[in-house]
């Protein structure tokens, strides 16, 4: 995994993802899941390109029930972007490099 991606868990979501002080996509994800395995690759690809703007975040939704459960991710993978705590845009499926990418361009 890149080393521009964190891995965030229900104990340290607040201090990742709520309090940051840039734009957090948080990719919901879960290890039995096709589409989020395609998706990966690309989210480390565009975790590259938008480091200085957008932090990028994998959430497990099997290891983390109590964030799944607030955001109501009901189906994964789920991408949620989040600015000074709030949910300002998602994205529910796999999206291609370009999808993904206009996305980010149009919420950050």
């Amino acid at each position: 995994m890149s080393t521009e991606i964190t891995n965030v868990s229900d104990a340290d979501w607040d201090n990742e993802v709520l309090q940051s002080g840039i734009p957090v996509l948080v990719d919901y994800f879960a290890k039995w899941c096709g589409p989020c395995k395609l998706i990966a690759p690309i989210l480390e690809e565009v975790a590259e390109t938008y480091k200085d703007k957008v932090k990028i975040c994998k959430l497990d939704i099997d290891e983390n029930p109590e964030v799944t459960l607030k955001y109501s991710v009901r189906s994964v993978p789920t991408l949620m972007l989040f600015q000074d705590g709030q949910v300002e845009a998602t994205k529910v499926g796999a999206l291609s490099k370009h999808q993904l990418e206009a996305f980010l361009d149009m919420n950050v």
